[in-house]
């Protein structure tokens, strides 16, 4: 079996560097993508992968960061879009810039990403999209309202992949992560957020936030061998905070 060579888009945060751990663990060749290229390089690293400096919000830079990994490592076979941003605001105190760089990073992203690799995973007839979305995108979020809707256009979006290539070797699924440990929740909870914490730890049954090992596991579930037959699917990693 040939190595399955991933790209990573947030390779260098919380849950993005869990993902290429687990990926490289898995026998993947993995470029770890990031808009903060030295943190990229570190990781790689770290796990014998290739770091790349992209920029999700550009549509040259993910050309560029393909053609790069394409070269060093060979045809991408998975595509991770992880790349992610929020800030905690009611509604009524954001505004259309606030809107336009959620939008950019959390669904825009993801479909440049796909754009530029899904047409030679086609060509071959062996892919994987996996896109991580959020809980938000399937029930909502209080102060997160242009997040929750990007993430659900990124879980329709996914939907609509998987449809228009499951004939061909390509499966598209999305992982919904629950409130997961990372320096980005820390970020915005930085305010107040010890209570913030405790209360969203008391919401999830299994009392305790996921780590970013437990999003990690599903992704590269969905990026297997294994996962052959499983397609257009959106799994909640939530510790039983949201169900089906």
């Amino acid at each position: 079996m040939p190595q399955r060579i991933a790209l990573v888009t947030g390779g260098a945060g919380g849950i993005g560097s869990a993902v290429c751990h687990a990926l490289a663990g898995a026998g993947c060749g993995v470029a770890v993508c990031d808009v903060r290229g030295e943190e990229a390089d570190a990781l790689a690293g770290e796990i014998g992968g290739l770091g790349v400096s992209l920029d999700v919000t550009s549509a040259d830079s993910v050309a560029g960061a393909v053609r790069l990994i394409e070269s060093s490592l060979g045809p991408i076979d998975i595509a991770v879009n992880n790349a992610g941003w929020d800030e905690l605001m009611p509604f009524l105190e954001t505004d259309e810039a606030f809107w336009a760089k959620v939008l950019e990073i959390n669904l825009t992203g993801g479909l440049r990403v796909t754009h530029a690799v899904l047409g030679g995973m086609l060509e071959r007839g062996w892919g994987r999209i996996v896109n991580v979305a959020s809980d938000a995108g399937r029930v909502g979020s209080s102060s997160e309202a242009a997040y929750s809707g990007a993430k659900g256009g990124l879980i329709a979006f996914t939907k609509t992949i998987a449809r228009e290539s499951a004939r061909r070797g390509v499966t598209a699924n999305a992982v919904c992560p629950g409130p997961t440990r990372t320096p980005l929740l820390e970020s915005m909870t930085a305010d107040g957020g010890g209570r913030l914490i405790d209360a969203l730890t008391r919401a999830v049954p299994m009392r305790r936030l996921a780590e970013p090992a437990d999003i990690a596991a599903a992704v590269a579930f969905f990026a297997s061998e294994g996962a052959g037959y499983i397609t257009g699917q959106t799994l909640s990693v939530s510790g039983g905070m949201t169900m089906a």
